[in-house]
């Protein structure tokens, strides 16, 4: 079966670096198969017989752990939910280059409400946000994100149980991940 690995905070600013050439080494050293990197922020789809996503997430953080000298959290999601969720992405999403796109991957054991219920009531008037599955959609005008209440997760609690990819590269790994 197919999935993602989706490294939260690694090549940020100069910090936690992992080459992709090396993180592809550590999913093989796994028995992953047909293993990709895309871009440098920590995307990683792969093949795997294991389908206990629990599992997968512990296996990627302790490999990642062991071979780099840090800890790394990270969201796995199979390519079949992905390719779902992205199916069902709302039609706002992803479309004006004026906008801010992006896709919020919860990492459990955080649920996309305790998430969206942290952040609290979007403001309707600066952004849109819809989930589905385990990914929060979110949007909002590049002249007003500094108003909206999802630019604020950066730097807040619920901030350590999410990973956010743009729309551009949620929309690559799905394409990825039919290879």
């Amino acid at each position: 079966m197919k999935y993602i690995a989706l490294l939260r905070g690694i090549n940020v600013g100069g910090n936690n670096k992992v080459s992709m050439a090396e993180l592809r080494q550590c999913f093989e050293s796994l028995g992953f198969k047909d293993v990709i990197t895309y871009i440098n922020s920590g995307n990683v789809i792969f093949n795997t017989a294991q389908t206990d996503i629990a599992v997968l997430v512990r296996q990627c953080e302790e490999i990642i752990g062991s071979t780099f000298g840090f800890r790394i959290v990270c969201a796995v999601i199979s390519a079949d939910d992905l390719h779902d969720a992205i199916k069902h992405a709302p039609s706002w999403w992803g479309l004006d280059d004026g906008d801010k796109h992006n896709a919020i991957f919860v990492i459990a054991p955080s649920t996309t409400n305790n998430v969206m219920e942290a952040v609290g009531e979007a403001k309707p008037e600066y952004e849109k946000v819809i989930s589905y599955g385990s990914v929060i959609f979110w949007t909002a005008p590049l002249k007003t994100f500094s108003r909206t209440r999802y630019s604020k997760i950066v730097g807040s609690a619920v901030y350590k149980s999410v990973t956010i990819r743009n729309a551009n590269t949620a929309k690559k790994l799905v394409e990825l991940s039919r290879i």
